[in-house]
């Protein structure tokens, strides 16, 4: 294979580490929430312009976050399989390089955050990065609390959202909050259990590490998303969205549980993976819901 051919495969796949480094699911996810968000806030007119600033801020900042723990767990990811493909680990980019890209992406999506959608944004933009970083990072090893403390920084974006068209925060943005607090542990739970052998390995104290047979792991998820159905409920109920929403939600919310208890009855592997997925297509069919059914005000 000739140098300039050689070369060009590197800048590919260094150009492709770098795109891995900020989670681009993940990402998407924030995204989703922080656009949401917005639209729900907003009173009159959609701002596009403006909307759009508000997501691409917020996408730096996530991508940034994403960055930065890639660097932060790069020992661990090391020690499992599923991780020991990812930039870092298989020595595509070096830890300085994480680093600095991480860094560059956080600070530039909190300045362009401030600039156009206002400090109370750009604030829970930077509230968010630290708090994964600082809190949620370091107590995965620590304790199995961590997603509990995890759940708090991964429930914000709606609000950077809701404050970039609103400049506050009222009862829709906490809503929106709680909906996504309580959404994260039926879903992050589900993959913890897939992958407990790998977090063992890499002494991560996800829940289904310490808890073997699975009984306090599908007693949480079925118990977050019996409780997601109530909070789900109330946009519809306090006025933020319609009779198509409400009913909608309940649908969506109840199948939700009818899938945890499928899965839980027996705990395996395959139906802790469509249990994943049931998560995954659940949330943007709510929001989606939520924003097509939502009540000019």
């Amino acid at each position: 294979m000739s140098t300039a051919r050689t070369t060009e495969l590197t800048l590919l796949e260094r150009a492709s580490g770098y795109v891995a480094l900020t989670k681009p699911d993940v990402s998407f996810l924030v995204l989703m929430t922080t656009a949401t968000g917005y639209y729900m806030g907003v009173r009159g007119p959609v701002g596009w312009l403006h909307m759009v600033h508000a997501i691409f801020g917020t996408m730096l900042i996530a991508g940034g976050t994403a960055a930065l723990n890639h660097y932060a767990e790069r020992e661990s990811d090391r020690t499992m399989r599923r991780t020991a493909s990812r930039p870092l680990p298989s020595g595509v980019l070096q830890p300085r390089e994480a680093l600095a890209f991480g860094v560059a992406l956080s600070v530039a999506g909190a300045v362009d955050l401030y600039l156009t959608a206002g400090a109370l944004a750009s604030g829970l933009g930077v509230v968010t990065c630290l708090s994964y970083l600082l809190a949620y990072t370091p107590l995965k090893k620590r304790t199995v609390w961590a997603t509990f403390v995890g759940a708090f920084p991964g429930a914000i974006p709606p609000m950077i959202g809701w404050a970039a068209a609103t400049g506050s925060l009222d009862r829709g943005a906490w809503l929106l909050f709680g909906i996504l607090f309580l959404w994260q542990f039926p879903h992050f739970h589900a993959i913890a259990w897939m992958y407990r052998e790998d977090y063992a390995r890499a002494g991560i104290m996800m829940l289904p590490v310490v808890d073997r047979e699975g009984t306090r792991t599908f007693r949480q998820i079925i118990l977050y998303a019996a409780a997601l159905v109530g909070v789900s409920l109330l946009p519809a109920i306090l006025g933020l969205a319609g009779v198509l929403y409400f009913f909608g939600a309940l649908v969506t919310c109840t199948a939700l549980v009818q899938v945890c208890l499928w899965a839980a009855s027996n705990k395996s592997n395959t139906r802790a993976k469509w249990l994943m997925h049931a998560t995954v297509l659940h949330i943007p069919v709510l929001l989606g819901l939520m924003a097509y059914d939502k009540i000019p005000r």
